[in-house]
């Protein structure tokens, strides 16, 4: 095959894949605005659910957590992740598609873009489970408003002092440099098949998740289902990741948290 036709097919994957990400994110984001518009009637502090109505299904009168209830948090979270993720991981896929379109010119098997995303995504299902039972607990401990967001300064200030500390660590410049380097992630930990696909995406899954775990948990400050603020951390998780400046914006960005953890707590006392 020559080198046109190969360029032909690899623009027509690009569009076809970059399509897919971005229809994935839109019905993501659809669908946390349409569980949004049910949360009016959700008396969260009183461990009342009723007519909360996520994925077309409404969810029966319960006075208490059920595992029901708990599941369709995951699910509302585990979609979340994909919402803020994806597009910040879109950089690393269009990475992988251009190394496969090298190999379909040397003659060499492809490994499936579609199983490295899945993998990628299964990471971050992992933390929704985590994030999921954590607001179970916060809920039952009276930590947490209606709204899903924190009801004491404190655990806001030390959410955002976390966030901003974890901003300046080792750990952070690590994780971080392994999503902001596609390329170089990819040369040292390729691996061959579908299997392989699946174990690079989990690897980078684990990057990504070690990169912006505690930044996920700010959610918690403004409100869970406070979709600006959700947007603005996935801009800013973005951010860190894509732009030329990125680590820099990450320190300035933890000065601010920092900041912002101290005065709220300064309020407390």
């Amino acid at each position: 095959m020559d080198r046109t036709a190969l360029g032909t097919i690899f623009q027509r994957e690009r569009l076809i894949i970059g399509g897919c990400l971005a229809a994935v994110v839109i019905v993501s984001w659809l669908y946390l605005f349409h569980t949004k518009t049910a949360m009016p009637g959700m008396d969260m502090s009183g461990m009342n659910m009723s007519g909360m109505d996520m994925t077309g299904m409404v969810m029966p009168q319960m006075q208490q957590w059920t595992p029901t209830a708990v599941f369709l948090l995951f699910v509302m979270w585990a979609v979340m992740m994909v919402a803020m993720m994806v597009p910040s991981a879109a950089p690393m896929v269009l990475a992988f598609l251009g190394l496969n379109q090298r190999r379909r010119a040397a003659a060499r098997p492809l490994v499936p873009v579609g199983i490295f995303l899945l993998g990628y995504l299964a990471v971050w299902t992992g933390y929704s489970l985590v994030a999921a039972l954590a607001q179970w607990r916060l809920h039952e401990a009276a930590l947490l408003s209606p709204a899903m967001s924190a009801t004491s300064p404190l655990l806001s200030g030390g959410l955002l002092i976390a966030a901003g500390v974890f901003q300046w660590t080792p750990l952070k410049h690590a994780c971080l440099k392994g999503c902001r380097s596609p390329l170089s992630f990819l040369m040292s930990e390729w691996r061959e098949g579908a299997s392989g696909a699946f174990v690079m995406g989990l690897r980078h899954g684990a990057y990504c998740v070690g990169c912006c775990w505690v930044l996920m948990a700010l959610l918690f400050v403004a409100g869970v289902m406070n979709l600006l603020w959700v947007a603005v951390i996935a801009l800013f998780v973005m951010a860190e990741k894509i732009l030329a400046k990125g680590e820099l914006l990450g320190h300035i960005g933890g000065l601010a948290m920092i900041a912002a953890g101290v005065a709220l707590m300064a309020r407390f006392f």
